[in-house]
């Protein structure tokens, strides 16, 4: 009888530790992606991370964010830290303007 409660209470402990242990994190999948914006553009982007933290970013290496309306748009940091969708929607680095890419240089957030 007691080698049937030890055995009982070994195996109660076991699957305890066996559920508690948390998943492996799996990475972003590897590889340019192609996203069509709302308008109908194509933009080539990378993820970067896992399933808890994770980003989105240009070819050439800027941060993007998805806005309400669906659009890829450069992230911007706000004063308090956090990381936020510009105003302004991602292109591909040989379609940006020269007004854009001097955006980028002040305001964007550059990924390495």
């Amino acid at each position: 009888m007691k080698k049937i409660v030890f055995l009982a209470l070994l195996m109660i402990g076991l699957s305890g530790v066996v559920c508690a242990q948390q998943p492996n994190r799996v990475p972003a999948r590897p590889g340019i992606i192609d996203r069509v914006q709302p308008s109908g553009d194509t933009l080539h982007v990378y993820l970067r991370g896992d399933e808890r933290a994770h980003y989105t970013m240009t070819t050439d290496g800027w941060q993007i964010k998805e806005d309400k309306n669906g659009y890829l748009c450069y992230a911007i940091q706000k004063k308090d830290g956090s990381i936020v969708a510009s105003k302004k929607v991602a292109h591909d680095a040989d379609k940006r303007s020269k007004c854009e890419n001097k955006w980028l240089r002040r305001k964007g957030l550059k990924k390495n």
